[in-house]
């Protein structure tokens, strides 16, 4: 058994990996046994992903407000608190918040057997993001 008293300091998102500003809390690292990785990730308005994809797929579970996600050529879908998003083994997918809203979720992931968790891709363009549906308000 190990402890993880609290004192994990909240990290800013690279701009490699993120267009706006981001927030990352760490909740599990990978650890001899243990492959799994999360984060609760906090997205302020209109900042997202870059296009990526996960070796062993990833699930996102919205913790408030709300947000937006895509695969590669798929519908962007708006997700709300309560919403758990899978996304398959290398598939291409982004995921942040509403233009007008934050947004959090906790990400969750195993890593591959050399500890790789993700590959990243281009920043999702401002013309990709604006085909986002409508957002209505609470």
């Amino acid at each position: 058994m190990h402890i993880t008293r609290n004192g994990i300091n909240t990290t800013k998102g690279p701009g490699e990996w993120f267009t706006g500003t981001v927030y990352i809390d760490a909740v599990a690292a990978p650890a001899s046994s243990s492959r799994l990785s999360a984060n609760s990730v906090h997205f302020t308005p209109g900042a997202r992903t870059a296009w990526h994809k996960h070796p062993n797929g990833q699930t996102i579970f919205v913790t408030e407000g709300v947000g937006l996600a895509q695969r590669r050529g798929g519908p962007i879908e708006v997700i709300h608190p309560g919403d758990r998003v899978f996304f398959e083994p290398g598939e291409d997918h982004w995921h942040g918040a509403a233009p007008t809203r934050f947004m959090t979720h906790i990400a969750m992931l195993d890593v591959d057997d050399k500890g790789n968790s993700a590959t990243w891709g281009d920043h999702v363009s401002d013309a990709e993001y604006a085909a986002a549906p409508a957002v209505e308000e609470a």
